[in-house]
């Protein structure tokens, strides 16, 4: 009996153990999410790409109209439980190179991010719309080999 009990606590503990766990946050970083202390590091009109590249990384993307312009992209997000994640941070930082190719500008860019609804909306598309017993109905007769409603023993 002293077993059951034992065995009956040690489901306990653990099941509680899950149901606390599985409620803890979890937070994650996602892009290159500088510090300060990084971007600080970057000095204007000496600092070259290569050095902007050993003391931030990659840059995230590289402006598709302006080359010179290099952006760091980064986000922090904590999720519980089943939710969705929520933004916890974000920062957008813009390096921008002259023409001999030395850092002119270092900036954080402040932006006001909006919340765009996903629609529901379906686009309409061409063709049938069959339900479920035109589908089950439509493979009637479509399986024979022979065309014909019987099976022979060469079939098999």
């Amino acid at each position: 009996m002293t077993y059951f009990k034992s065995l009956g606590a040690s489901a306990l503990i653990l099941t509680s153990t899950a149901i606390l766990t599985s409620c803890t946050p979890v937070r994650e970083t996602h892009g290159n999410f500088l510090k300060d202390y990084q971007i600080a590091q970057v000095e204007e009109g000496i600092d070259t790409r290569s050095d902007v590249v050993k003391k931030l990384g990659s840059p995230t993307t590289v402006s598709p109209f302006d080359e010179t312009v290099w952006f760091y992209l980064g986000q922090k997000t904590v999720k519980k439980g089943i939710f969705d994640p929520k933004l916890e941070g974000e920062r957008v930082v813009l390096v921008k190179f002259d023409d001999t190719g030395a850092v002119q500008t270092v900036m954080e860019v402040e932006q006001d991010r909006l919340d765009i609804p996903l629609s529901d909306d379906k686009t309409k598309t061409g063709g049938n719309e069959i339900g479920i017993l035109e589908q089950a109905l439509g493979n009637l007769g479509k399986f024979n080999k022979n065309g014909g409603g019987t099976m022979s023993a060469s079939d098999l």
